[in-house]
């Protein structure tokens, strides 16, 4: 009797363990199909800038690439304004369908610090994958009597008050770099923002601005005419292109590594071998020597890696920024 029951026990517990195992795959059914069909209509990224800028313009390179190796086109659609959260916002809204994607700089980091109510949370969206780095550069006026980054701190100590940066705008990548600078030295550099990066360079030519940082591309030609310096790179190595030019750690300052960057982002939810698939082709696209070409010619380094390893350089860019949007009191709201 006993062994009877125990037989029927047995049989009930697999018979429960087989009911469980088919209902976990009634749900996870639909997004293996959902993922194994995709992309079976046009994908959208929205840019959350105007045309023309850099994240407009890598993710303009690097998803022609992706969307040949997919098969299927994808549209770029600009949705400029408030410091990218309005196009950050619409994507964390939208269905997690694997159709719509965002394309976000390092101030997306920036933001999380810099606004005090957004219309998403960072939950609201996963990351995807990495896909180039844009190194920054200190320049200098040619008004400063400086050429290495010692140099401009010697000064700035022998003349206090007297320096000042620029950047494209309060909250910029470039400001809240040239603020660290100001933190690390203990110089007091004051901050002159501009409506963009274009009046940056006239500015240093001018002496209107003492130091900036900036991409290297549009100011290099006024280097080497002599116009102005470039005192180091803001990366954690040196600009293949320009070897001469020496890191900022290397400078003096550990650890000082700001260059921004260029991303992929997904709605909450979006199935993840979607996201996996994504991540895989922007990696097989920034590996090509098409894009490889184009974006180091526009002065960006080619990424393209795996959804983790931007997560983890989203999370210490958050914290990283957040230091230094507290210490300068600064906000955006």
């Amino acid at each position: 009797m006993k062994s009877s029951i125990k037989h029927r026990a047995a049989r009930r517990a697999r018979s429960i363990a087989i009911a469980v195992a088919g209902v976990a795959a009634l749900h996870t059914a639909p997004t293996a199909l959902a993922a194994d069909a995709w992309p079976a209509k046009p994908i959208k990224v929205i840019v959350p800038y105007t045309p023309g800028g850099s994240t407009d313009t890598v993710s303009r390179v690097v998803f022609e690439q992706v969307s040949q190796r997919l098969g299927q086109p994808i549209i770029i659609e600009n949705k400029p304004g408030a410091n990218s959260t309005l196009g950050v916002g619409v994507a964390a809204r939208s269905a997690p369908d694997g159709y719509t994607f965002v394309s976000v700089l390092a101030a997306y980091s920036a933001n999380m610090s810099l606004y005090s109510k957004l219309s998403y949370k960072a939950a609201d969206l996963v990351p995807v994958a990495e896909m180039a780095e844009l190194p920054l550069f200190l320049f200098a006026s040619k008004k400063l009597p400086v050429k290495t980054v010692a140099e401009l701190v010697d000064y700035g100590r022998k003349h206090p008050d007297t320096l000042t940066f620029g950047s494209s705008g309060v909250g910029s990548s470039a400001h809240l770099t040239g603020e660290r600078l100001a933190m690390e030295s203990k110089l007091k550099l004051t901050h002159v923002p501009y409506n963009g990066s274009a009046p940056i360079l006239p500015a240093l030519v001018s002496g209107e601005v003492s130091v900036a940082f900036d991409p290297l591309l549009v100011p290099m030609p006024h280097v080497k005419s002599g116009k102005i310096s470039v005192l180091a790179v803001a990366s954690a190595k040196r600009w293949p292109g320009e070897p001469n030019i020496p890191t900022m750690e290397e400078a003096g300052f550990p650890g000082f590594v700001m260059s921004s960057w260029t991303g992929l982002l997904a709605p909450a939810g979006t199935p993840q071998p979607i996201v996996a698939r994504m991540a895989r082709e922007i990696a097989a696209a920034t590996r090509s020597p098409e894009v490889t070409k184009k974006l180091t010619d526009l002065g960006f380094v080619p990424v393209g890696g795996t959804p983790e390893e931007f997560r983890k350089l989203i999370e210490r860019d958050t914290r990283r920024y957040a230091e230094i949007v507290k210490a300068g009191k600064i906000t955006l709201d």
